[in-house]
């Protein structure tokens, strides 16, 4: 298999795009206002009253959903890769297919297989993303079983703080967990148009990235959730950066 030189460019371009994206996002976060800056607030305010509650009866149901979407995706995620390893049997069939569209480049089956082949690794990448965060979430689960009892005399004001933020940690790392499992699905589907042309997948790379920066910085969902703080988008206030820093 020899893969043209705008291949080789356009499946680097697409990695390095990823793996840049990543970090930004992780990076940019600790100084703008973001989804997971203002989901990881929230979280604590969820873990803090917690431990002001007598029962967390519907706290578990709470998390119980959240646990069951991600369990769904990473179900999904076994049965779109067991469609990907099919399709590497019937390569031959796909290039027929491919070769009866527009636009599409000229294309091989040992072309196919390779791209077939790196598909399924972005899926067994989301996989594993998706099972670590189901086990994280495992790990909330005791977590409640272990807060601070609301009548309880043994924990102090302080303790129960303490309590709150390490476990909206928790919950928090298995958000991002989950998050990055979706992110490859969303640049799943734009290597997925490499099948018909080198160009589109660029340009497909380019508005998943878009897409991706959008919601998280600019969605209105991200308006509404920071509201409920009496926050507008933009850069994150200066005391409240540090005592997130010190959080880490």
């Amino acid at each position: 298999m020899n893969l043209s030189t705008l291949d080789i460019v356009t499946l680097t371009f697409f990695v390095t795009v990823w793996v840049f994206y990543t970090q930004f996002a992780r990076i940019r976060a600790r100084s703008t206002y973001s989804l997971s800056h203002i989901l990881r607030q929230l979280r604590i305010d969820w873990m803090t009253t917690l431990t002001r509650k007598e029962h967390q009866i519907a706290d578990a149901a709470l998390l119980g959903n959240v646990e069951r979407t991600v369990t769904f995706f990473a179900s999904s995620t076994v049965l779109v890769l067991a469609g990907v390893l099919t399709l590497l049997a019937s390569a031959d069939k796909v290039v027929t297919v491919l070769q009866s569209l527009p636009l599409t480049a000229d294309t091989s089956p040992e072309k196919v297989q390779f791209k077939l082949a790196v598909l399924a690794l972005i899926f067994v990448f989301a996989f594993f993303k998706f099972t670590w965060a189901i086990r994280q979430f495992g790990f909330v689960s005791v977590l409640l079983g272990a807060a601070p009892q609301y009548r309880s005399t043994e924990f102090t004001d302080e303790q129960r703080e303490v309590f709150a933020r390490q476990s909206a940690k928790v919950i928090d790392q298995a958000g991002h967990e989950y998050n990055n499992g979706l992110r490859a699905y969303y640049f799943a589907l734009a290597f997925l148009t490499w099948f018909l042309h080198p160009l589109l997948f660029i340009i497909s790379t380019i508005v998943v990235v878009s897409v991706l920066y959008r919601r998280e910085y600019r969605s209105r969902v991200l308006r509404a959730l920071l509201a409920t703080k009496g926050l507008e988008p933009g850069r994150i206030k200066q005391q409240e950066s540090e005592s997130e820093s010190d959080d880490k």
